[in-house]
């Protein structure tokens, strides 16, 4: 197996990678992004070097040395400022070189697999090692959505897609079929939060999250788990509806345990 080199954000996803990787017995190497990744989370003997946020130069000089052949950017990374960025002369140069196209999260991310591939990498998507880690269609748990939610929906998928197409979220509240907010730079978890106090009476109200219609599948792709669950049950709505084979499910046991235990229901649905 060729040896993987792993770009790794927060979350428990390239941890589960990584785990994975040792299962099988697949050769890894991680560059762990700064403030992002949590040391105390990796195996002890991890190979692993740390780098800042736009020390591209860096990451590719240690997936080279390391010999690294595909390469897998998993976990979250919080949306920095220009200024906490502070580019290396790689990453300057990328910058300088594609100027407002690299603005968006989706262009910004295709430019970066670009650069990747350019210097001999092949960038693969976690969903091709751990395929089962997609959501697929149907309801996880035992909670099922009623007929106002599923009208929900329905409008959140609408609304998501559209969303999407212009790079700016893949995720919207919608309750009573009103759409009470968007996702933009904050991410899934602060939207939530900032939904709550747009909630109406009377119940009901779904998180939405889908792929962007322009989605490369080999970063960035959608993400729920136990955080989601519970985020969405604090704000007081009653469901999250994602899309089928699109998202990622973080420890999909422990949240659909935990939305068992919340009332909350969890559906895979058609991105159409």
């Amino acid at each position: 197996m060729k040896k993987l080199g792993i770009i790794a954000g927060a979350g428990a996803l390239p941890i589960c990678l990584i785990q994975a990787c040792e299962q099988m017995k697949r050769p890894y190497y991680v560059v762990g992004l700064k403030n992002c990744l949590n040391k105390a989370d990796l195996p002890q003997d991890a190979p692993v070097d740390w780098i800042r946020l736009g020390a591209i130069g860096k990451g590719f000089k240690l997936l080279k040395k390391n010999q690294a052949e595909e390469v897998v950017m998993i976990g979250a990374v919080k949306r920095p400022s220009f200024t906490e960025i502070w580019p290396d002369w790689r990453c300057f140069k990328m910058l300088l070189k594609h100027g407002r196209k690299a603005l968006g999260d989706d262009a910004l991310l295709k430019i970066i697999i670009k650069e990747i591939e350019h210097d001999g990498f092949k960038v693969v998507g976690i969903d091709e090692i751990l395929p089962h880690l997609l959501i697929k269609k149907g309801v996880y748990g035992r909670v099922i959505p009623s007929a106002q939610d599923s009208s929900d929906i329905k409008r959140g998928i609408q609304v998501a897609k559209k969303l999407g197409e212009a790079d700016v979220g893949q995720a919207v509240i919608v309750q009573q079929g009103l759409v009470l907010a968007v996702e933009g730079i904050e991410g899934t978890d602060a939207l939530i939060r900032r939904s709550k106090a747009l909630k109406r009476k009377g119940g009901h109200g779904v998180l939405v999250k889908m792929a962007k219609p322009q989605q490369d599948r080999r970063a960035d792709l959608p993400t729920i788990g136990p955080q989601t669950v519970q985020a969405v049950a604090d704000a007081g709505f009653v469901g999250i509806a994602v899309q089928a084979d699109s998202v990622l499910f973080s420890e999909a046991e422990k949240a659909i345990k935990l939305a068992n235990k919340l009332g909350i229901f969890i559906i895979g649905v058609s991105g159409k």
